[in-house]
């Protein structure tokens, strides 16, 4: 029986065991950590979105440049496969009001007991504690565990160990330096769906730190997207700043600032609002003319305030224009280390179509290790499990073994 070595106990590593041992392998998964699937369960928190419901076509568009290279393994592991496999677990699944694929109870850590046991009654050896060191002399995989060094020989190895993002829960790129000796490319990584720098005014990060700003429009460039998200103390984060993450990035490092545009009054036309603001407002105060001709409270009207001056509240027209078209200037993306993932990491040009590294044989990667990124949304589960289990076929090939009948 052929013998592979998994590296990396995320859903890319766990995947690839899967698609081995369904191929009559003898599979060792290394995992540095206590424990398997950290990153996997902190991202089930607040709501485990496995993958997304929107049409095939559209969701393979998310990656972007990364679709070519990425399709055949989406293609083999599409989203609905991903809930015929969570039911196959018996974690049923449904999907939401904005496509987004959930469980039923919302939770990570079900589907990953199911999933551990599953992967174990089928002969999975689970080594925690092993932090992967390289290659000793001998080509033998060398470990770092708390006894002391070890080393693992193997037919083929995958490489599963995560990008640079949430350190603290494995994945933190110590992998780059013991490739790039061997002469591997690796991007450096960068920040993916994360939140930015603002120079907020101490008045208005002590009263609004913390507080949601919700239905809006944020644009950036020929971009648009209506959502909502959280004032931090450093700037701005959440679900409607990542979806924009990515060109926002990119137009800081090209030019050292990004200017974001809120639309804080999605429901109303800016010629509406100049009618409504240009009505005497007698004796109310702003802040009630604000409440009551457009609906402008709270950290609404806090960011008005903080990002224009009186001259803009004292005309109609400008008040109007800045509630349409309010610029937040953003300065820096946020560490990598608070970043839900991250870009870079090995190009394309670095493996072949069964992700085996050019000038390694027998050695795959899968992953974040890989140099791709795509906005939340269950896109980045979905890929890194379709890339696992891609490699896991790809290192079982390679070493000419068959599916079992």
């Amino acid at each position: 029986m052929k013998r592979v070595a998994v590296i990396g106990g995320g859903p890319a590593g766990l995947m690839a065991a899967e698609a081995l041992m369904r191929r009559n392998a003898e599979v060792h998964l290394f995992e540095a950590k206590p424990s398997l699937g950290r990153k996997f369960l902190m991202a089930g928190k607040s709501g485990l979105n496995i993958t997304h419901s929107e049409p095939f076509a559209a969701f393979t568009g998310r990656f972007g440049a990364a679709t070519p290279w990425l399709l055949p393994a989406l293609e083999a592991f599409t989203p609905d496969n991903i809930r015929r496999w969570a039911s196959d677990l018996g974690i049923e699944t449904f999907i939401g009001s904005s496509g987004r694929v959930f469980p039923a109870d919302f939770k990570a850590a079900p589907l990953l007991r199911a999933w551990l046991k599953r992967l174990r009654a089928q002969g999975l050896a689970i080594h925690a504690r092993h932090r992967w060191q390289g290659w000793a002399e001998d080509g033998a995989l060398l470990f770092e565990t708390p006894t002391g060094p070890v080393t693992y020989s193997a037919d083929a190895t995958v490489l599963a160990l995560g990008g640079a993002s949430w350190p603290e829960l494995g994945a933190d790129a110590a992998w780059v330096p013991l490739l790039r000796a061997k002469g591997v490319e690796v991007h450096p990584f960068r920040p993916a769906n994360c939140g930015f720098d603002i120079p907020w005014t101490a008045h208005f990060r002590e009263r609004f730190a913390g507080a949601p700003v919700k239905s809006v429009i944020l644009t950036f460039g020929q971009e648009s997207h209506q959502g909502e998200f959280v004032i931090s103390e450093h700037g701005i984060e959440g679900s409607g700043i990542y979806a924009l993450s990515a060109r926002l990035r990119d137009a800081i490092e090209a030019s050292g600032e990004a200017t974001l545009l809120l639309d804080l009054a999605p429901g109303r036309s800016r010629e509406r609002l100049i009618r409504d603001l240009a009505r005497p407002r007698g004796r109310q105060s702003m802040a009630s003319h604000l409440r009551k001709a457009a609906h402008i409270e709270g950290v609404k009207a806090g960011l008005l305030r903080e990002c224009t001056g009186p001259e803009t509240f004292a005309d109609a027209e400008r008040l109007a224009a800045a509630i349409k078209s309010l610029p937040l200037k953003l300065t820096a993306a946020r560490p990598i280390a608070e970043a839900i993932s991250s870009a870079g990491g090995i190009p394309a040009a670095s493996f072949d179509r069964h992700f085996m590294l050019s000038g390694f044989p027998g050695t795959f990667c899968a992953g974040e290790m890989l140099d791709w990124e795509a906005p939340t949304g269950g896109y980045l589960l979905s890929a890194c499990m379709a890339m696992g289990r891609a490699a896991g076929a790809g290192a079982a090939e390679w070493l000419g073994l068959k599916p079992q009948a």
